[in-house]
Protein backbone atom coordinates (compact mmCIF):
# COMPACT_ATOMS: atom_id res chain seq x y z
CA UNK A 1 0.00 0.00 0.00
CA UNK A 2 1.40 3.40 -1.02
CA UNK A 3 2.37 5.58 2.00
CA UNK A 4 0.87 9.07 2.25
CA UNK A 5 1.94 12.35 3.78
CA UNK A 6 -0.20 14.02 6.47
CA UNK A 7 -0.66 17.02 4.17
CA UNK A 8 -2.69 14.82 1.80
CA UNK A 9 -5.37 14.44 4.47
CA UNK A 10 -5.42 18.08 5.59
CA UNK A 11 -8.97 19.23 6.15
CA UNK A 12 -9.84 22.82 7.04
CA UNK A 13 -13.36 23.73 8.17
CA UNK A 14 -14.19 27.38 8.83
CA UNK A 15 -17.50 28.53 10.25
CA UNK A 16 -19.15 31.26 12.27
CA UNK A 17 -20.47 30.82 15.83
CA UNK A 18 -24.21 31.56 15.76
CA UNK A 19 -26.54 32.34 18.71
CA UNK A 20 -28.24 28.91 18.61
CA UNK A 21 -24.84 27.24 19.15
CA UNK A 22 -23.93 29.07 22.35
CA UNK A 23 -24.37 28.52 26.08
CA UNK A 24 -25.74 31.11 28.57
CA UNK A 25 -22.30 32.79 28.61
CA UNK A 26 -22.55 33.33 24.82
CA UNK A 27 -19.71 30.89 24.11
CA UNK A 28 -19.80 27.96 21.70
CA UNK A 29 -21.19 24.79 23.29
CA UNK A 30 -18.45 22.21 23.86
CA UNK A 31 -20.64 19.56 22.24
CA UNK A 32 -21.05 21.71 19.14
CA UNK A 33 -17.27 22.03 18.86
CA UNK A 34 -16.89 18.26 19.34
CA UNK A 35 -19.34 17.63 16.48
CA UNK A 36 -17.45 20.03 14.20
CA UNK A 37 -14.16 18.36 15.08
CA UNK A 38 -15.67 14.92 14.45
CA UNK A 39 -16.74 16.00 10.95
CA UNK A 40 -13.30 17.43 10.15
CA UNK A 41 -11.56 14.30 11.47
CA UNK A 42 -13.91 12.10 9.44
CA UNK A 43 -13.03 13.93 6.23
CA UNK A 44 -9.28 13.74 6.98
CA UNK A 45 -9.55 10.00 7.69
CA UNK A 46 -11.49 9.41 4.50
CA UNK A 47 -8.96 11.41 2.47
CA UNK A 48 -6.16 9.28 3.87
CA UNK A 49 -7.84 5.89 3.53
CA UNK A 50 -10.22 6.52 0.63
CA UNK A 51 -12.65 4.28 2.51
CA UNK A 52 -15.69 4.64 4.74
CA UNK A 53 -14.47 5.72 8.18
CA UNK A 54 -16.04 5.60 11.63
CA UNK A 55 -15.13 7.28 14.89
CA UNK A 56 -13.40 4.78 17.20
CA UNK A 57 -12.52 7.14 20.04
CA UNK A 58 -12.01 10.69 21.15
CA UNK A 59 -8.64 10.32 22.84
CA UNK A 60 -8.04 13.85 24.00
CA UNK A 61 -9.83 17.19 23.99
CA UNK A 62 -8.47 20.39 25.48
CA UNK A 63 -10.93 23.25 25.83
CA UNK A 64 -8.24 25.84 26.53
CA UNK A 65 -10.14 28.95 25.43
CA UNK A 66 -13.82 29.69 25.14
CA UNK A 67 -15.08 30.60 21.69
CA UNK A 68 -17.40 33.63 21.81
CA UNK A 69 -20.56 34.25 19.81
CA UNK A 70 -19.74 35.69 16.40
CA UNK A 71 -16.25 34.20 16.27
CA UNK A 72 -14.84 32.76 13.09
CA UNK A 73 -13.63 29.26 14.02
CA UNK A 74 -11.23 27.24 11.89
CA UNK A 75 -10.60 23.56 12.54
CA UNK A 76 -7.56 21.96 10.92
CA UNK A 77 -7.43 18.16 10.94
CA UNK A 78 -4.84 15.78 9.55
CA UNK A 79 -3.63 12.27 10.06
CA UNK A 80 -0.79 12.02 12.56
CA UNK A 81 -0.27 8.25 12.23
CA UNK A 82 -1.97 5.17 10.88
CA UNK A 83 -1.88 1.64 12.19
CA UNK A 84 -3.39 -1.47 10.58
CA UNK A 85 -6.94 -0.14 10.06
CA UNK A 86 -6.99 2.81 12.46
CA UNK A 87 -5.86 6.38 12.00
CA UNK A 88 -5.05 8.98 14.62
CA UNK A 89 -6.18 12.45 13.62
CA UNK A 90 -4.81 15.55 15.34
CA UNK A 91 -7.04 18.62 15.31
CA UNK A 92 -6.13 22.25 15.97
CA UNK A 93 -8.90 24.77 16.60
CA UNK A 94 -8.23 28.43 15.82
CA UNK A 95 -10.26 31.57 16.45
CA UNK A 96 -9.84 34.65 14.33
CA UNK A 97 -9.64 38.10 15.87
CA UNK A 98 -12.54 40.12 14.47
CA UNK A 99 -10.51 43.28 13.95
CA UNK A 100 -6.95 42.21 13.12
CA UNK A 101 -7.73 38.88 11.47
CA UNK A 102 -4.92 37.20 13.42
CA UNK A 103 -5.54 33.60 14.47
CA UNK A 104 -5.08 32.21 17.98
CA UNK A 105 -5.06 28.54 18.85
CA UNK A 106 -8.03 27.95 21.12
CA UNK A 107 -8.30 24.17 21.46
CA UNK A 108 -6.97 20.87 20.23
CA UNK A 109 -8.09 17.27 20.08
CA UNK A 110 -7.02 13.80 19.03
CA UNK A 111 -9.53 11.42 17.48
CA UNK A 112 -9.12 7.85 16.26
CA UNK A 113 -10.99 6.61 13.21
CA UNK A 114 -11.17 3.16 11.65
CA UNK A 115 -11.55 2.47 7.94
CA UNK A 116 -14.22 -0.11 7.14
CA UNK A 117 -15.68 -1.85 4.11
CA UNK A 118 -19.35 -1.75 3.09
CA UNK A 119 -20.18 -4.43 5.70
CA UNK A 120 -18.48 -2.53 8.54
CA UNK A 121 -15.40 -4.77 8.74
CA UNK A 122 -12.06 -2.98 9.34
CA UNK A 123 -9.79 -2.65 6.30
CA UNK A 124 -6.11 -1.82 5.98
CA UNK A 125 -5.05 1.80 5.55
CA UNK A 126 -1.89 3.35 4.05
CA UNK A 127 1.07 4.17 6.30
CA UNK A 128 1.96 7.79 7.07
CA UNK A 129 5.25 9.48 6.25
CA UNK A 130 5.69 12.73 8.23
CA UNK A 131 7.24 15.69 6.42
CA UNK A 132 7.64 18.40 9.06
CA UNK A 133 9.11 18.43 12.57
CA UNK A 134 5.64 18.86 14.07
CA UNK A 135 4.27 15.98 11.99
CA UNK A 136 7.19 13.78 13.15
CA UNK A 137 6.58 14.75 16.78
CA UNK A 138 2.89 13.87 16.50
CA UNK A 139 3.70 10.66 14.59
CA UNK A 140 6.09 9.47 17.32
CA UNK A 141 3.71 10.40 20.14
CA UNK A 142 0.85 8.52 18.44
CA UNK A 143 2.55 5.17 19.05
CA UNK A 144 3.00 6.00 22.75
CA UNK A 145 -0.67 6.98 23.00
CA UNK A 146 -1.72 3.75 21.27
CA UNK A 147 0.42 1.63 23.56
CA UNK A 148 -0.95 3.41 26.63
CA UNK A 149 -4.49 2.84 25.43
CA UNK A 150 -3.82 -0.86 24.83
CA UNK A 151 -2.20 -1.28 28.26
CA UNK A 152 -5.12 0.44 30.00
CA UNK A 153 -7.61 -1.73 28.08
CA UNK A 154 -5.73 -4.87 29.11
CA UNK A 155 -4.88 -5.69 25.49
CA UNK A 156 -1.11 -5.23 25.92
CA UNK A 157 1.17 -6.14 28.80
CA UNK A 158 3.01 -3.13 30.23
CA UNK A 159 6.34 -4.89 29.59
CA UNK A 160 5.50 -4.99 25.86
CA UNK A 161 4.89 -1.23 25.64
CA UNK A 162 8.41 -0.46 24.47
CA UNK A 163 7.75 3.16 23.48
CA UNK A 164 6.23 3.92 26.88
CA UNK A 165 9.05 2.18 28.74
CA UNK A 166 11.58 4.26 26.81
CA UNK A 167 10.12 7.40 28.40
CA UNK A 168 11.01 6.16 31.89
CA UNK A 169 14.33 4.43 31.33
Amino acid sequence: MQPKHPSESLTTLTDLVLPSETNPLNNLFGGELLARMDRAASIAARRHSRRITVTASVNHVAFNRSIPLGSVVTIEAKISRSFKSSMEIFLDVWIEDRESGSKTKANEAIYTFVAVDETGRPVEVPPVIPETDLEQERFDAALRRKQLSLVLAGKMKPAEATELKALFI
